[in-house]
């Protein structure tokens, strides 16, 4: 991404109107940021859902001061700003219909080829919630994974804290620009943060933590994972809409349960209860729920079957497993260019064929 396009991109984010999906709908029609500033009236309003008053809005837009303002701060602070269409961009909010068109990212973060899990709950942890959290984490060592949060009080700060001293790497999802810590009292975890992993946010420099803002920061914490863990929560509580959020990413989600008495297991709880979670007891319900494996850990050969008559679509998703072994439901559906409703039903017919066979962790595999 050159400095150019970055600027049509953040000019284009700061139109009145224009949020992260109705961009990303302008931007695959006509191609880049730029286009979009620069379209027609006739080419704008031709994309269906857009009309003549989105077109005046852009036309009387006047952002590129700001969009020069923030590439300043941006190259100054050594800040890495990730676009949804490039390679960098982290690969498990690409699926996500409303991810930030645009992340910014400081520190030493890499999730090339890595194991992600969100770890979040109440700001009031209890002694039970920790020692869990510890245990968690300790067992989950071996398969190195990136173990991201909010940063905020409680169990988000004990998880980055816990995966750092185990040398794991871990990312805060931060509800303001980069420009400042909140809360403070976290500053003294910054550096070591940024050395084991770093920072990501969609909000500018000159966003503030709003009470608003998390809740749009909540959707990156469980876009980024391939599962979510509830530790602890109240029965109303910012977790719960993160895992809520998990769950209509198609994402799996954990939850340590407790006692009914207990205040802070009452979310929890109720998220087992209404199937919205699984029963997290160990790290080894996780590891089985979601069948990872350790990197040097070569699965077993797959015997194939033959002679089972398909139709040409399943045909279609059968040679895609074939080819690229295991694969969840949500990156079968946008390699096979299929909606999800449709490929659901299609993998049971699979399934039932004996062409295919479902696999822990929502995966699916040729059979």
């Amino acid at each position: 991404m050159t400095d150019n396009e970055l600027l049509d991109i953040l000019a284009l984010m700061r139109v009145d109107g224009i949020g992260d999906i109705v961009a990303k709908k302008l931007i695959s029609h006509l191609g880049t940021a730029g286009n979009v500033l620069k379209a027609t009236k006739k080419q704008l309003t031709a994309i269906e859902g857009v009309g003549e008053i989105l077109y005046n809005k852009i036309q009387a837009s006047n952002t590129y001061a700001q969009a020069e303002a923030e590439i300043k701060f941006i190259k100054s602070n050594n800040i890495t700003p990730l676009y949804f269409l490039e390679e960098d961009y982290p690969e498990k909010l690409k699926h996500c219909v409303d991810g930030p068109v645009l992340l910014f990212s400081s520190g030493a973060i890499n999730l090339k080829h890595k194991k992600i899990i969100s770890i979040v709950g109440t700001r009031q942890m209890t002694a039970y919630g920790a020692d869990f959290c510890r245990q968690l984490l300790e067992g989950l060592v071996p398969l190195d994974p990136v173990v991201v949060s909010g940063f905020a009080y409680g169990v988000d700060i004990h998880a980055h804290i816990i995966a750092m001293e185990l040398g794991l790497q871990t990312i805060g999802v931060v509800a303001h620009g980069l420009n400042q810590i909140y809360p403070k009292v976290h500053k003294k975890y910054a550096a070591k943060m940024e050395e084991n992993g770093g920072f990501f946010t969609e909000f500018w420099s000159t966003a503030n933590p709003d009470k608003e803002n998390f809740v749009r920061r909540n959707r990156i914490v469980a876009g980024l994972a391939e599962a979510t863990v509830i530790v602890e929560s109240a029965e109303k509580g910012g977790s719960l809409i993160t895992a809520n959020i998990a769950n209509d990413y198609n994402r799996d989600v954990f939850a340590l349960p407790g006692r009914v008495t207990d205040k802070y297991s009452m979310g929890c709880n109720n998220l087992i209860k209404t199937q919205k979670a699984h029963l997290l007891t160990s790290a080894a319900d996780l590891v089985y729920m979601l069948n990872w494996q350790p990197e040097d850990k070569k699965p077993k050969p797959v015997q194939k079957q033959l002679f089972i008559e398909l139709e040409p679509e399943e045909q279609a998703v059968y040679d895609y497993l074939l080819k690229n072994g295991k694969q969840q439901m949500d990156i079968i559906a946008l390699e096979c260019t299929m909606p999800i409703h449709k490929l659901s039903s299609l993998l049971l017919t699979m399934e039932l064929k004996g062409a295919i066979r479902p696999l822990p962790g929502k995966l699916f595999e040729a059979v």
